[in-house]
């Protein structure tokens, strides 16, 4: 099978987790997941199977989208309700000072990601250092919070939606807002309701799913590999324009051709490359060809 598969993942269990059960009741190997989520955390895990692995760079640079509970008063070594504390204080503090807080940091800015988390330091995992009591360097990255606004504010918890960049810790973000308010925070829930153009709202617990294949009616929940690119141009090939791309070989196709990433397709409407628009030439060249001839 080739195309996505929508988990709600539910806490407790690693994304890694879901992966493995998921290769045994789709028996196929080839499956992965498209952005990791920590095993507090719940909701939308995008699985991509078969030819659709070969997409996921594209999907894991799309926006995602969160439901995050914050825990004012509390700071955690790993910025997260797993964490050990490392810190309290007394929260007095009013909707309008957080919402000035909330202020900085919509729209790009740079954020140190969390010493408990899978980026490499000095070659090793910085999660594996911090366990064993070792400094962590993290140099800060450039995010972007593209929607940050209150749900519910109850002291000393908050309920933020969240749309933001990929390559955004929500953790890290608890934890800044907490050292700008002075009081510490740290993230105590989180659920991922979207990611690009998937919603949480189309997703399936693996329990479900498992039933579903395990009857021999999963393959009807499996999208398209072309579903998490629907705003990606497409062009239909046949004959020598088809055998030609799937050869890694330019085509010419009428209409006018975009400076971008689009999608080929066979007349039966499998995907069959990742073509890239040449204006100047009039063709589309083949970046990543998914089937050949």
């Amino acid at each position: 099978m080739n195309g996505w598969l929508l988990v709600d993942k539910p806490d407790g269990v690693t994304s890694h987790d879901v992966v493995q059960s998921a290769r045994g009741w789709l028996r196929q190997r080839r499956v992965g997941h498209t952005g990791t989520l920590d095993p507090l955390a719940t909701g939308l895990l995008v699985l991509c199977l078969g030819a659709a692995t070969r997409l996921s760079e594209y999907l894991l640079k799309q926006s995602k989208e969160y439901r995050a509970v914050v825990r004012l008063g509390q700071t955690t070594d790993s910025y997260d309700a797993d964490g050990v504390v490392t810190a309290t204080c007394p929260v007095d503090i009013g909707l309008a000072k957080l919402t000035a807080a909330l202020h900085q940091f919509r729209g790009e800015i740079e954020q140190t990601p969390p010493a408990f988390s899978a980026i490499k330091s000095e070659g090793k995992r910085a999660y594996k250092l911090a366990r064993e009591g070792k400094p962590v360097r993290l140099p800060a990255r450039s995010v972007r919070i593209e929607q940050l606004s209150v749900i519910d504010f109850e002291a000393p918890c908050v309920t933020l939606d969240i749309t933001c960049s990929a390559g955004t810790y929500v953790r890290a973000l608890a934890h800044d807002l907490g050292q700008i308010l002075g009081c510490g925070a740290h993230l105590a829930a989180l659920r991922r309701t979207a990611v690009g153009p998937f919603s949480v709202r189309q997703a399936h617990t693996p329990a479900i799913l498992e039933e579903e294949f395990q009857a021999g009616r999963g393959k009807c929940h499996v999208l398209s590999p072309g579903a998490a690119l629907n705003d990606w141009p497409e062009i239909r090939l046949q004959g020598e324009d088809l055998h030609s791309v799937q050869h890694g070989n330019p085509v010419t196709v009428a209409g006018a051709v975009p400076d971008r990433l689009g999608l080929a397709y066979d007349s039966r409407g499998e995907l069959i490359a990742v073509v890239e628009g040449q204006p100047e030439a009039g063709q589309w060249q083949p970046r990543k060809v998914l089937t050949t001839a």
